[in-house]
């Protein structure tokens, strides 16, 4: 059912910290997904936000490339090992669907999220950038971060629905 995000009642600092969340971009011809545990959600440009990290070497930062939105699918604690297996598996070499029995929906614009999902954040991408290193005010963030110096991009998106079963 779709709900509008000031409805919304979540603890973003533990839903995604400690329960993790699925970023989804791509179309009915194509899409990836994989398992974040950074980002956050919030009032930017007066429009409600969710900001997404993905490292240019996941084959999920193709698609968030290639389309103009995205999806963030939140799911209950039984479902952790789907979590656990898209985070650690690349859909280059898997079929992250059909090892996980997630289940494709997908939005009025032919957005991807899942039906397992328990809360879905649709998302237009807004801006996006990488992160540079030289923009470090604490340069120990970045040394415990990013020691292979692979920063992530990231991607401001309107929350433009909010589905919550």
């Amino acid at each position: 059912m779709e709900i509008s995000v000031k409805d919304l009642n979540e603890n973003f600092f533990r839903t995604i910290g400690d329960e993790w969340m699925l970023i989804t971009a791509g179309n009915r011809e194509g899409f990836n997904t994989m398992t974040a545990s950074w980002g956050t959600i919030g009032e930017l440009w007066s429009l409600p936000v969710a900001i997404c990290f993905v490292r240019p070497q996941r084959y999920t930062f193709k698609f968030m490339e290639q389309h103009d939105y995205y999806t963030l699918c939140f799911f209950k604690p039984e479902h952790n090992d789907i979590l656990q297996y898209c985070g650690s598996h690349s859909g280059r070499k898997v079929d992250k669907i059909a090892e996980t029995g997630l289940k494709p929906v997908y939005t009025d614009k032919g957005n991807v999220y899942f039906e397992q999902a328990r809360l879905v954040l649709e998302c237009r991408k807004l801006y996006s950038d990488h992160i540079k290193p030289e923009m470090f005010v604490v340069q120990e963030l970045m040394g415990r971060n990013y020691p292979a110096r692979d920063y992530h991009k990231f991607y401001i998106g309107e929350v433009i629905s909010c589905l919550k079963q």
